[in-house]
């Protein structure tokens, strides 16, 4: 919470900035939000922290990857700086005063940012870029599986679990092809709506039984697909040919639904076949 509240004081030492600079109304508001494992409430000692900096029309990505990442070149506690503006979702990496921080940047068609704003509106995606939309996606995906388990506090118990188990058995990497923290998220999320009354403990047995005999590439949904009325690109098989080949599809549940297993290889699921049917025959962890 205290670099939470340091990044905070910087955002808004850098509106003030472009304000004076009079691309902006002086009277603009901005959000400064937090998704992932942290929004969740599952993080451990050691976890990042994602963070989206939610701004108005005025302001531009450009200035938000160089006089902003200028005022965090400034700062003592930042190290290992890394702007990536060309990447799929652009983001700033750091580490800050030893926490390690991802930062990602849009810009919702608004002339003013409202203090209590829902993200899951799919409106506020109407004339956003696609860059603006997959930084919304985080926010706006982890917000969804909130809103969609049944217990809470059985859900996040049962979701450390889960992690730590991942972890410790070497399956936790999108990167590598394994499973990443939406993935893993999302699965446990299924099970709670499939056992809505169970207690974390029986969650943890139940997430073991059901996906040891998962036939996949059957694709594990939250909710059932919204209409593409905005014409982005979805997760959508009858549509994109590329969707089919999908050895392990985990669909994220807000608007637009993308499969986040895309690194999922023949071997890596294979690996994690055989992990979570060991997972019932013996003492998981």
């Amino acid at each position: 919470m205290e670099v939470l509240n340091k990044m905070i004081q910087l955002v808004k030492q850098w509106i003030r900035e472009i304000k004076y600079a009079s691309k902006c109304s002086r009277n603009s508001r901005w959000a400064n939000l937090y998704f992932g494992s942290y929004r969740l409430r599952v993080h451990t000692k050691g976890s990042d922290i994602d963070t989206l900096c939610v701004a108005p029309r005025h302001v531009e990505r450009s200035d938000f990857f160089t006089s902003f990442v200028e005022l965090l070149r400034k700062q003592p506690e930042v190290q290992d700086l890394r702007a990536i503006e060309e990447a799929y979702v652009p983001v700033i990496k750091m580490t800050f005063d030893g926490i390690e921080l991802d930062m990602l940047f849009a810009r919702l068609a608004l002339k003013d940012i409202p203090e209590n704003l829902d993200l899951r509106d799919v409106n506020l995606l109407k004339n956003l870029d696609h860059k603006c939309v997959r930084s919304l996606n985080g926010c706006r995906g982890t917000d969804e599986i909130h809103n969609l388990v049944p217990n809470t506090e059985s859900f996040r118990l049962a979701l450390r679990s889960i992690k730590l188990w991942a972890k410790r058995h070497g399956v936790y990497s999108n990167v590598l092809g394994y499973l990443g923290g939406v993935s893993w998220a999302i699965l446990v999320a299924r099970t709670c709506q499939l056992y809505p009354n169970a207690t974390a403990s029986t969650l943890v047995h139940k997430f073991f039984l059901v996906f040891s005999q998962w036939p996949w590439p059957k694709p594990v949904l939250l909710k059932q697909p919204e209409e593409n009325k905005l014409r982005f690109e979805v997760w959508d098989p009858r549509v994109n040919i590329g969707d089919r080949f999908y050895l392990m599809p985990i669909i994220t549940p807000a608007y637009p639904q993308q499969n986040s297993t895309f690194n999922v290889s023949l071997s890596t699921r294979t690996i994690l076949q055989m992990n979570l049917k060991n997972g019932i025959r013996l003492n998981v962890f």
